[in-house]
């Protein structure tokens, strides 16, 4: 079974917390552990070779009769039983032991054949320095652990704060919004796009840059991309206005020319041409109009169920219309009934009858009973000059629709039915 984590503990800063804890933690272990070795062992050589050279003097004396001082004693009961068996086999030895509850560096010697001779050194106050000393260690290890893990905790989140604005730029971009930009401070001097170089410049003068992370190579990459994609976009949509805007005019010589023709099959169909022709050509003036942002709502209350009727009886191809809940509406009427008719023309156009028009509150669905929108449509939107499975169209409906939602402020969602069939939704607000 998969182990399901937390969502913070896949973040970056806390895997950068634990990862400083861990290594803190280790070198302080380390250097608390050699510290420690190094001064017990010196403190313990100091007190063995002051053990010993009393057992030296006290052996001396013992051996020429004299009284033996204070602290040698021999066959001392309190004697450790190793030491007491090292002395007697004829070695001199040392061992820390507790006598009267106190820490005792012993030192014994052999002395008439089978006695020991021994000398009590007071070893109290060296235990006690050991032990203050491995306090004052782990005191010193947990605030230079705890600094240590504030100042990297710090740094980390300086540099998570960057990656997390980055991400929101990347997600604005990707929801379209390609004027947004990181504008890193340590990605060096930046130009303004909008804004050319000038003759009187002087070419030499160059604003130092200071050193680039890797944050800020990411964060400079993606305002490059930004740029790029912006400035190839605007040429997109110059290019389509240009092109719509030259069409106009042999269209309507073209059209006044059609009207000239006289009547039979083949009028017909140039009329026909032209007319399809001329709607495509409104079309992308529209999507260009839409794509500039320069599209200016007029607001009124509006119906929204007799809106809804009107716009349905306009298109003129026997959509139903259901009003579950009337609601009062604050829209344009005139791109409200745009994008209403332009939902049910697609429906009807790639779809299959019945087609229904539902009215519930701010919520206007329109449902067609054919093979459902494509995949990509449900999961992007629509795409102009896009479609699937061998439909007829160039995919502007759908866009102009979209356009128009949101221009007056409007959520379009498309979806397929469960049972089958493509499912437009339009929310608006009510008042």
């Amino acid at each position: 079974m998969r182990n399901v984590l937390p969502p913070w503990s896949g973040t970056l800063a806390v895997k950068a917390a634990a990862f400083i804890t861990v290594m803190c933690c280790a070198l302080a272990a380390l250097l608390g552990v050699l510290v420690h070795v190094q001064v017990t062992n010196q403190t313990v050589g100091q007190a063995r070779d002051q053990a010993l050279q009393r057992l030296t003097q006290a052996t001396e004396r013992y051996e020429a009769g004299d009284t033996l001082r204070r602290g040698a004693v021999v066959d001392p009961p309190e004697l450790p039983g190793e030491l007491r068996d090292l002395a007697v086999a004829g070695e001199r030895g040392t061992m820390v032991a507790e006598r009267a509850g106190r820490p005792t560096m012993w030192a014994a010697g052999p002395v008439d054949g089978e006695r020991a001779l021994a000398v009590a050194v007071d070893y109290s106050q060296q235990a006690r320095t050991i032990e203050g000393l491995d306090r004052a260690i782990l005191w010193s290890s947990g605030l230079a652990i705890g600094a240590t893990l504030l100042v990297g905790a710090f740094a980390v989140t300086r540099v998570t704060r960057r990656l997390h604005t980055t991400a929101l730029v990347a997600r604005r971009i990707s929801a379209g919004d390609l004027d947004a930009r990181v504008n890193d401070p340590r990605t060096g001097p930046r130009t303004d796009p909008r804004m050319g170089s000038r003759s009187g410049s002087r070419s030499g003068s160059r604003t130092k840059a200071g050193p680039q992370d890797e944050v800020a190579a990411v964060a400079a990459a993606l305002d490059s991309m930004a740029a790029s994609l912006q400035g190839k976009l605007l040429a997109e949509q110059r290019f389509t206005a240009d092109v719509a805007h030259e069409l106009r005019t042999p269209l309507t010589g073209l059209h006044a020319a059609a009207e000239l023709l006289p009547p039979g099959r083949p009028t017909e169909l140039v009329r026909d041409r032209v007319a399809a022709l001329r709607t495509l050509t409104e079309d992308l003036l529209e999507i260009s109009r839409l794509d500039t942002g320069r599209e200016r709502v007029e607001l009124d209350t509006e119906q929204l169920g007799p809106l809804a009727e009107r716009a349905v009886r306009a298109a003129g191809n026997g959509t139903e219309v259901r009003v579950v809940r009337d609601v009062s509406v604050e829209t344009d009427r005139r791109r409200l009934e745009r994008v209403l008719g332009n939902l049910v023309a697609n429906a009807h156009k790639h779809g299959r009858a019945p087609v229904v028009l539902t009215v519930d509150g701010p919520v206007v669905t329109v449902r067609d009973h054919g093979d459902g929108f494509p995949e990509y449509l449900v999961a992007h939107g629509p795409q102009r000059f896009r479609t699937e499975g061998g439909t007829r169209g160039h995919g502007l409906g759908l866009t102009i629709a979209r356009g128009q939602a949101e221009v007056l402020g409007a959520r379009l969602e498309f979806a397929n039915a469960p049972e089958g069939g493509a499912v437009a939704t339009l929310k608006l607000a009510a008042e």
